[in-house]
């Protein structure tokens, strides 16, 4: 189908990496969002929308001569392999925390993290609030350690609702501020971070 639409789609046929990026990413926010709604048939819907991007950016490769849908399928079996050896090895780890820490720690030491900057490899255009859990994560991997994905087992789901519910407030009012003082508050987490890492 894939194959057929950039053939015969006027549209299809002109697009590029970079003309069909801001889809993708598009596409990831509405897959985030009927998650966040626990919406089981937008799920549905918006994972086949961000399927299709996957198979069109492999085809886009394909056409170019470096990569298809099999490099990409092996090249993440080879990753999500070599950072879970607590899975497909023989290493042991309990927590969340722990498989955080030791996934961070491989990435290091596979593409050399220890030996760049900071910011060295990360996007640019990332959400300010994304922008600066990655920038902390990385000048700061020790304190990552004990960081759980919602729904994680180091809290149970009062403890986890009460915590989302605090920190969206503060989120909230640093923006209801930020909208006092004439200020774009993304704008200003993102220099806040780069101050950090400076």
């Amino acid at each position: 189908m894939t194959r057929r639409l950039r053939k015969e789609c006027p549209w299809d046929r002109e697009q590029d990496a970079r003309s069909i990026v801001p889809h993708t990413v598009e596409e990831a926010y509405e897959l985030a969002d009927a998650a966040s709604r626990n919406d089981t048939e937008a799920m549905v819907d918006e994972l086949g929308d961000v399927l299709f991007q996957v198979l069109f950016l492999s085809l886009l490769l394909e056409e170019r001569g470096e990569g298809d849908l099999a490099a990409v399928a092996e090249s993440c079996a080879a990753k999500l392999i070599r950072r879970h050896p607590h899975v497909y090895g023989d290493r042991e780890l309990e927590t969340a925390g722990e498989v955080l820490a030791q996934w961070e720690e491989i990435k290091r030491e596979v593409e050399g993290a220890g030996e760049r900057e900071p910011l060295e490899g990360l996007p640019e255009n990332l959400p300010a609030l994304l922008y600066a859990r990655k920038v902390l994560r990385r000048v700061d991997p020790e304190g990552s350690a004990g960081e759980q994905k919602p729904g994680g087992p180091s809290a149970d789901s009062k403890e986890r609702d009460e915590a989302e519910r605090l920190v969206g407030e503060l989120l909230l009012e640093s923006v209801v501020v930020s909208r006092r003082l004439g200020v774009d508050p993304e704008l200003a987490l993102r220099q806040a971070t780069r101050r950090l890492v400076d």
